[in-house]
C-alpha cells in the first residue's frame, strides 16, 4: 500500500473518535483518522458496544491498526439489536444515562483530545438507536469532562477544543442512491449549508477502505462494508474520498484550534 502525503505532527490537534459499533469508525471517519496519524497526531477510537473477546472487537483492533489509531477502547455495551454483543451488559440505548455519560468522561479525561469525532444527531446515514445514544453521549460528556465537580473520580478535568460531527449533506444522497438501494432504508442527511468542514480524504483512501473491510463479520451478513466490498475502486472514491463534519459551536473553546478544516 503506498505512503499518503506527510505532513507535520504540528500541523493537526489529538482526535478522539466516539462511535457506537466497530466499523463505524472506518467507514465515517476512516479518512480523518488515518490523516491525523499520518501526520503524527494523536488518533484514539472509543466504541460503545461489543465485548472485548469477541471476532467484531478484533477486527476492529485490526482496523484500528491500519488507520494509525492505536488500541481502541471499548465501553462493552450490548448493540441495541444485538443482545449477545456483550452477554450481561446492557443495550448501550438502556444503560442508566448517568452511567453511560461517567464511562465516557473518564475515556475523555485519560486520552485528553483536543477534538472529539462523533455521530450527528440523525445517527448518520443509517439513523440507528444507537448512533443516535451515541451523539447525545458523546455531548454531555464533552461538557461533563471540563467540570471539576463533575465526576471527580474520574480524572482531572479535561475540555476538548470542539466537537465535530460526521454527517452526509443532502447533495450526496445522490452518489449513494445506487448503492444504498438495495438495503431498503432511507437516508439521513443533512442541508448542505450546514456542513463545516469538507475533508478530501483521497490521499489516505486505501487505508480507509482497508480498514473497512478488516470488519470481516460485517462483509459477510451484507451490512455496510459488503456495499463498500462489491464496489468497483472508482465508485469507492466517489462514495469514500469525501467527509463531512458539522463543529459544534456550544463546545467551542477559545484556543481557535481549525480542527479538521482544510
Amino acid at each position: 500500500m503506498p505512503s499518503p502525503p506527510q505532513m507535520s505532527s504540528t500541523s493537526l490537534p489529538s482526535l478522539l473518535a466516539v462511535f457506537a459499533h466497530p466499523d463505524d469508525e472506518s467507514l465515517v471517519a476512516g479518512g480523518v483518522l488515518a490523516r491525523h496519524a499520518s501526520a503524527g497526531a494523536r488518533t484514539t477510537v472509543v466504541t460503545a458496544t461489543w465485548a472485548a473477546d469477541t471476532p467484531r472487537a478484533t477486527e476492529l483492533a485490526e482496523a484500528c491498526h491500519i488507520l494509525g489509531a492505536g488500541e481502541p477502547r471499548m465501553l462493552g455495551h450490548a448493540d441495541a439489536r444485538v443482545p449477545h454483543s456483550a452477554p450481561g451488559r446492557p443495550r448501550w440505548c438502556d444503560a442508566p444515562l448517568d452511567e453511560a455519560v461517567r464511562e465516557l468522561v473518564a475515556q475523555i479525561r485519560d486520552v485528553r483530545p483536543e477534538i472529539v469525532v462523533t455521530h450527528d444527531a440523525y445517527g448518520g446515514l443509517t439513523g440507528h438507536e444507537d448512533h443516535v445514544h451515541t451523539h447525545r453521549v458523546t455531548q454531555l460528556a464533552i461538557h461533563a469532562a471540563g467540570l471539576e465537580r463533575l465526576y471527580p473520580d474520574t480524572g482531572e478535568p479535561w475540555q476538548p477544543s470542539a466537537l465535530y460531527l460526521a454527517t452526509h449533506p443532502d447533495s450526496a444522497v445522490r452518489a449513494w442512491a445506487g448503492p444504498w438501494a438495495p438495503t431498503g432504508k432511507t437516508m439521513h442527511t443533512v442541508p448542505d449549508d450546514r456542513i463545516t468542514a469538507t475533508v478530501d480524504v483521497t490521499p489516505w483512501l486505501e487505508r480507509k477502505t482497508a480498514a473497512i473491510l478488516a470488519h470481516r463479520t460485517e462483509v459477510t451478513r451484507g451490512a455496510a462494508p459488503a456495499l463498500i466490498a462489491a464496489l468497483p475502486t472508482p465508485e469507492r472514491e466517489r462514495l469514500l474520498g469525501t467527509e463531512w463534519y458539522i463543529r459544534h459551536e456550544a463546545v467551542s473553546m477559545a484556543r481557535g484550534l481549525t480542527g479538521l478544516l482544510p
